[in-house]
């Protein structure tokens, strides 16, 4: 096949896009030097992957639609006719990387820059006479429901739809207080930094997007790091270059936040949020920079810096209406160990005149000093020793029962994990491995002693993943704690890091279970206790994501059961849900979660109507401030009357309950 001509013969035959403006794209072609590397992926993914797959004609065509996806995940450049034509190679690229020959893949690539280029450079042109005649009073929509989105049939389609996403952009700008004379050119700018990035494109580019779309065919944790992204990947897992603390990824066209570090400046800041997009980054004393369709490497290299400078962020945030845009600053600093290092703290429950201690242990990761471990220090930092020491402490400040806080831990150590969930439990299992080879280990914790043999909570939420799963999991089959708040992430998987002629592989290799023999992938821990949250499972978690390997159960292994919580719960559960509908902390999160739902089970197009905007924005603001006056009238608090009056509460309603719950079931334990 000569894909060359094939190139030609589809912007031959494909739509038109006229511009005056000249084009800089120069079409790539496959680099010789990752020819092995192909051959090497494709072996290495057969070998190793935990599923043993053979990347065959299945694989191409679920690769096929994810590598369009990931180039036009808005169907916002290619046409109908692009799609059609380009069709006839769904099931050639697995033999295009076994065999080496990738070009098919930089024709693919080819065409859409060019489709990019001449959009933009049209709209680069008409911008100014466009948006100087958008109507405002006009009552029409543009569809945001990207899962219904088709390719347009013609030109002309692509047009309108165009005209609409940036008649969009124009209003908001202009709701957001931008001067109507300068929302043309802050358009603009966007697109022309869009031309400007199509310039870098490099082959090593193209090569890693497509692998990834084999890999994303596998499952959604196994991906190809190129040179550039491997540095990347390292860095972050190092957490040794200050920035701002948070995992972001690139997400049809927009670089969103996937999860924010624990003791990082953005964590402790509290106003980036998983979920948020990033739409400009600026610098002190510099204008801000449109990132929407910028490469996310560059997006990373803006936000990084040094520290104790701080950079500016225009994000558009999950929770709102997902048309307001509000600019954060962030002052970077670098993620430190004793910031992620476990802390206590006590909550006084009033119980019938008496005052009741609970200690709460808060656990943002699962780490160990490894550099300290070799350099001989006998007084290294682990997640187990600390919260062993902050156990003892607790204990002697006369606390009734213990929370463990695992909410929003990512994970970590699994020997940290291993050895912490074995502070509350004699030797025995903890959790158990299944191989590419279907064989199955067993973790145990081999300490004999025990820590703390007392009441005990784990408080987790959607954020915790991986160790945390692993930990809250054990104490759950074990009887030995009550599980409170939200249903966990769904990560059961193993990933290791396989290097490569270029670039590396993180590859999924193995599967957690549970000692109970289910695994924690896809379903995660589900709590005992049920507390209302923000985070939706439809849009965070394993769940969410695409191709997630599939819940299974294997044989369980022997251990004891100290507590059947079960039997608590029909007394438990009562309780709990009656503080819900009294405590007014909770009374106004429940109400802004089903708020936030509501708009996201309607939210399937945006009013292009500056009333109707309005109207929308006013009736946000004048929801929050009712709830937020509803929650202070039954605290004893003044009202407020502008919502940005509304201030974060350094109350944890979280915590609070996890208490109280723990007050039930001792008196509950008592009683039997």
């Amino acid at each position: 096949m000569n894909y060359k001509r094939l190139l030609v013969s589809l912007l031959v035959a494909g739509a038109s896009l006229t511009s005056s403006l000249a084009n800089a794209y120069t079409d790539l072609q496959q680099p010789h030097d990752y020819d092995q590397v192909a051959k090497e992926l494709t072996e290495m993914l057969e070998a190793v992957h935990y599923n043993r797959p053979t990347i065959d004609d299945r694989i191409s065509a679920s690769a096929f639609d994810l590598y369009l996806d990931s180039l036009d995940p808005t169907k916002s450049f290619f046409l109908k006719s692009d799609i059609d034509k380009l069709s006839k190679h769904r099931l050639e690229l697995d033999d295009a990387l076994r065999d080496g020959k990738t070009q098919i893949a930089y024709d693919i690539y080819n065409l859409y820059m060019h489709r990019v280029e001449d959009r933009l450079n049209k709209l680069v042109k008409e911008l100014p006479d466009m948006v100087s005649n958008f109507d405002y009073t006009k009552e029409e929509n543009l569809n945001v429901d990207f899962d219904t989105i088709q390719w347009s049939e013609t030109p002309q389609v692509l047009d309108e739809y165009w005209r609409k996403r940036i008649k969009n952009r124009a209003l908001t700008l202009k709701l957001n207080d931008e001067p109507v004379d300068k929302i043309a050119s802050v358009i603009e700018k966007r697109y022309r930094n869009q031309l400007k990035q199509i310039e870098q494109t490099e082959p090593a580019d193209v090569f890693q997007t497509f692998a990834n779309s084999i890999t994303a065919a596998l499952d959604p944790h196994t991906t190809y790091f190129a040179p550039r992204a491997s540095e990347t990947f390292n860095i972050n897992m190092s957490l040794s270059l200050e920035g701002i603390g948070a995992v972001l990824q690139y997400d049809d066209d927009y670089t969103k936040v996937v999860r924010l570090i624990p003791g990082g400046p953005a964590e402790k800041q509290n106003e980036l949020a998983p979920n948020d997009r990033i739409l400009a980054v600026g610098q002190d004393n510099k204008e801000m920079v449109d990132v929407v369709g910028m490469r996310l490497d560059d997006v990373v290299d803006m936000i990084r810096g040094e520290r104790g400078t701080k950079v500016y962020l225009e994000i558009q945030p999950a929770k709102g209406d997902g048309q307001t845009t509000k600019t954060i600053n962030i002052t970077r600093e670098k993620v430190k160990l004793e910031d992620q290092a476990a802390k206590k703290k006590i909550i006084n429950v009033e119980r019938g005149g008496e005052t009741y201690k609970v200690g709460v242990i808060e656990l943002p990761t699962f780490y160990s000093d490894f550099a300290a471990i070799q350099a001989g220090d006998r007084d290294y930092k682990s997640s187990t020793r600390d919260t062993k020491k902050l156990i003892e402490e607790l204990r002697q400040e006369g606390v009734i029962a213990i929370v463990l806080d695992l909410r929003n831990n990512g994970g970590g150590s699994l020997q940290e994990a291993n050895s912490l969930a074995g502070l509350f439990i004699p030797r025995g299992p903890i959790l158990q491995f299944k191989d590419t080879s279907g064989r199955v280990r067993v973790m145990e914790d081999r300490d004999p002693s025990v820590t703390y043999s007392g009441p005990l909570g784990v408080l987790v939420n959607r954020m915790s993943a991986s160790a945390s799963e692993i930990v809250a999991a054990a104490l759950q089959d074990y009887g030995r704690a009550l599980i409170l708040g939200g249903q966990t992430f769904g990560k059961g998987t193993v990933q290791v890091l396989q290097e490569m002629d270029k670039g590396q592989l993180k590859v999924t290799q193995a599967k957690f279970y549970r000692v109970s023999g289910e695994s924690t992938q896809h379903k995660g821990v589900h709590p005992d206790i049920a507390f209302p949250s923000l985070l939706d499972e439809k849009s965070v978690g394993e769940s969410a994501q695409k191709n997630p390997l599939s819940w299974d159960k294997i044989h369980e292994t022997r251990y004891p059961v100290y507590w059947e919580m079960s039997d608590y719960l029909p007394v438990l559960e009562p309780r709990h849900e009656q503080r819900m509908k009294e405590e007014p902390n909770f009374v106004a999160l429940v109400d802004q979660i089903n708020d936030v739902r509501e708009q996201a089970s309607t939210f399937k197009s945006i009013s292009l109507n500056e009333e109707a905007r309005l109207q929308l924005r006013e009736e946000g603001k004048e929801k929050s401030i009712a709830r937020e006056n509803k929650r202070r009238k039954a605290l004893g608090l003044d009202p407020i009357t502008k919502e940005d009056e509304i201030e974060p509460s350094e109350d944890d309603p979280y915590a609070q309950e996890a208490a109280e719950v723990m007050l039930d079931f001792i008196a509950a334990n008592q009683l039997k």
